[in-house]
């Protein structure tokens, strides 16, 4: 809905460019109202286009709901993601789900802006997936899963990494997004199509049993590496 033609667009890295013709995107704040352009929001739909999507079988309260929340007076469909629109083309680029926004101590960050700090330390970090968990000081804490470049490391080593890569977070991002726990993994749990998976992420954070289906995942046995907190 929001893409490039080829031959067409000029791209730009990280950004799905400008919507196709026929869809009338726009960033919002959470009462509905217009964000200027360089300033992050929520993408929203302001008109129908074809083949939309027009109720959930049998529960069409839900799919009002859903797509169609009352902040927005019902007017506009909820993408479900952030947003943002370069100041000067008007590029639209995500910036993750909206029900990935971490609130800790009042500051709202997306984990994916945390994930693409971590990611950015090229020389160590391989890959990274970010969630919340309940903190008694700050509301949420920052829970980092990360995969290294190298082998997995342990002990005081571990703690060595993680200081580095906490720093790099706060040059990036600022000192409120340094994650309070990185634990480290030779992957992540994802199932065989790559996906990963966040909901056992959160209840690894949380220190919870896991008590969901685990028989999808590629690799099984790293969610007791993951437990082990640095």
């Amino acid at each position: 809905m929001i893409t490039p033609l080829p031959g067409a667009t000029h791209l730009v890295p990280g950004s799905c460019t400008l919507p196709f013709p026929g869809i009338q995107a726009a960033i919002v704040d959470e009462t509905g109202k217009d964000v200027p352009n360089g300033q992050a929001g929520i993408l929203v739909v302001k008109k129908p286009w074809p083949s939309m999507i027009r109720t959930i079988w049998g529960d069409p309260e839900r799919f009002k709901k859903s797509y169609f929340p009352e902040d927005f007076q019902g007017k506009y469909y909820l993408a479900g993601d952030g947003a943002i629109r370069d100041a000067h083309t008007g590029n639209f680029t995500i910036t993750g789900r909206i029900d990935d926004v971490l609130n800790v101590s009042g500051h709202r960050m997306g984990t994916m802006e945390i994930e693409s700090a971590l990611v950015s330390c090229t020389e160590l970090v391989a890959e990274a997936a970010v969630v919340g968990r309940p903190d008694d000081t700050t509301g949420e804490a920052i829970c980092a899963f990360v995969v290294l470049k190298r082998s997995r490391p342990t002990g005081d080593e571990a703690k060595q990494i993680a200081k580095i890569l906490r720093d790099h977070v706060g040059k990036e991002i600022g000192p409120i997004a340094k994650p309070k726990d990185i634990r480290f993994g030779e992957n992540l749990p994802k199932t065989r199509s790559g996906k990963i998976m966040r909901r056992l992420l959160r209840s690894i954070a949380k220190g919870e049993a896991i008590t969901q289906d685990v028989s999808t995942l590629e690799n099984p046995a790293i969610l007791t590496q993951l437990s082990e907190s640095v």
